[in-house]
C-alpha cells in the first residue's frame, strides 16, 4: 500500500505505482479560482470563508477535507509574503502589491488585472534605485521547516512554491508591450532586468531551501511561455535572452534540495520542451491540451516521456466547463491512456479551476481519475 507521497515519487522516478497521483490544491496552477471553490463547497455541503494565498489571481487555499475528498497526493508548502514599503491599498478594489504592481478587481473575469505597471517607463539606471521587495528576508520562511515535516509525517508530499518567475514578472512590471518590444529593440534593458529579478529570486528560493529544502518533495517554478499557437518568443530568442537565467535558477535549486523540479507555462511550449529539459526541469505543467501541438499527449509521452514527466492535461478550456460528466470522464481516460504507462504522469486539470465549470465535473474529474488510474491500467 503506497502513501501518497510514496505514489508521487515512484510516478516521477517512471514507475507505476499503485494509481496516478493526483494533485489539487498543491500550487496556484493546481488549484480553483475562488468563487468556482466557493460553488464546489457549496455543491459539497461545505461552509466556511474562502482564503486565497495569491490576492491577485485569487488562488484557493482548498480546505483538508475537499483535498482528501478529491484524492490529493500533494499539500503545499507557501512561503510568507516578502518585506516592502510598496505595497498599500487603493481602494475596496485595487491595491498596489510589494512589487510596486497595481491590481484592480475585474468583475467579469473574477481576477484582478493590472492597472499600472511601475516599469514601463524605466532606464537601466532605475532597476537601481527601484524598491524591490527582499524576497530572501528570514521572515518568509519561518515555520516552513514544521510545516513540512507535518505534511511528511501525514504521507503527503511536499510541494513548494519557490517565487521562481523571471519572465513574467517583467512583463508585469513593465507591461506586456513594453517588454516584448525590449526584448526585440532593447535587449540590454532586458538582460539588465532579467538579471535584477534573478538575483532577487535566487536569494528568495535559496532561502526556502535554506529552512526546508531537507523536506521538500516538489518544487514549483514557472513561467508563461506559450500562447495558444505558438511560443511567446521565438526559440532563439529564449535561448539568449531567458534560459540562461532560468538555467541559473534552476541549477540553485539542484545544489540544494533534491526535489523535482516542476515548470509551468501554459499555451504551446513543444519546440522549447528540449531546452527545459536541458536545464533541469522534471516535471511539465500544465499540459495546455488546447493549445497548437500540446493536445496530442500520445506524441509528447512517445517523445519525452523518458525525460520528463507530465502533471496536468484535463482540458480546462471546453471539456470541464462545457462537457457532460461522461465527456469529462473520458477525458480522463484519455490522458491517463496518452501520459501514465510506465509513470510520470500527475492528473490534475490544466490550470486553475475557473467559475465556470460545474462542480459536478470537477468531483467526476477526480472520481474518475482514482477509479481509471489504478495501475495495471486496463
Amino acid at each position: 500500500m503506497y502513501t501518497s507521497r510514496e505514489r508521487v515519487l515512484c510516478a516521477l522516478d517512471h514507475q507505476e505505482p499503485d494509481r496516478v497521483p493526483i494533485f489539487f490544491g498543491t500550487s496556484g496552477v493546481t488549484t480553483m479560482l475562488a468563487p468556482a471553490y466557493d460553488r464546489l463547497k457549496a455543491y459539497l455541503g461545505m461552509g466556511g470563508e474562502t482564503r486565497v494565498f495569491w490576492r491577485a489571481l485569487q488562488y484557493s487555499l482548498l480546505d483538508e477535507a475537499v483535498m482528501v475528498c478529491c484524492g490529493s497526493d500533494g499539500r503545499s508548502l507557501i512561503p510568507g509574503l516578502a518585506p516592502s514599503t510598496l505595497a498599500r491599498e487603493l481602494s475596496a478594489e485595487s491595491f498596489v502589491d510589494g512589487w510596486g504592481i497595481a491590481w484592480t478587481f475585474n468583475r467579469h473575469s473574477a481576477y484582478y488585472e493590472i492597472s499600472a505597471p511601475p516599469l514601463a517607463h524605466a532606464t537601466i539606471e532605475d532597476l537601481a534605485t527601484y524598491p524591490w521587495p527582499d524576497l530572501g528576508h528570514p521572515s518568509r520562511f519561518e515555520g516552513l521547516r514544521a510545516r513540512a515535516q507535518v505534511i511528511q509525517e501525514a504521507g503527503y508530499a511536499v510541494v513548494a512554491l519557490s517565487g521562481v518567475s523571471p519572465f513574467e514578472y517583467a512583463y508585469m512590471l513593465c507591461g506586456v508591450e513594453r517588454w516584448f518590444t525590449d526584448l526585440a529593440e532593447d535587449p540590454e534593458f532586458a538582460h539588465a532586468l532579467l538579471r535584477t529579478l534573478t538575483d532577487r529570486m535566487r536569494a528568495g528560493v535559496e532561502g526556502l531551501l535554506a529552512e526546508a529544502g531537507a523536506f521538500i518533495d516538489v518544487i514549483v517554478t514557472g513561467d508563461d511561455l506559450g500562447s495558444q499557437a505558438a511560443p511567446l518568443i521565438s526559440p532563439a530568442m529564449y535561448r539568449r535572452l531567458v534560459k540562461p537565467y532560468h538555467a541559473e535558477l534552476l541549477a540553485a535549486i539542484r545544489e540544494r534540495s533534491r526535489a523535482r523540479v516542476f515548470y509551468h507555462s501554459d499555451g504551446d511550449v513543444y519546440p522549447l520542451l528540449d531546452d527545459l529539459i536541458e536545464i533541469g526541469v522534471d516535471i511539465l505543467n500544465p499540459v495546455q491540451v488546447s493549445a497548437a501541438e500540446m493536445g496530442d499527449t500520445a506524441r509528447l509521452k512517445r517523445e519525452y516521456g523518458d525525460r520528463l514527466s507530465f502533471c496536468g492535461a484535463i482540458d480546462t478550456q471546453e471539456v470541464l466547463p462545457h462537457g457532460t460528466i461522461d465527456d469529462v470522464r473520458a477525458e480522463v481516460w484519455r490522458r491517463i491512456r496518452d501520459l501514465a504507462l510506465g509513470g510520470g504522469y500527475i492528473l490534475a486539470a490544466v490550470h486553475c479551476i475557473q467559475p465556470d465549470v460545474p462542480p459536478a465535473n470537477v468531483i467526476a474529474m477526480f472520481d474518475e481519475a482514482q477509479r481509471a488510474g489504478r495501475y495495471p491500467l486496463r
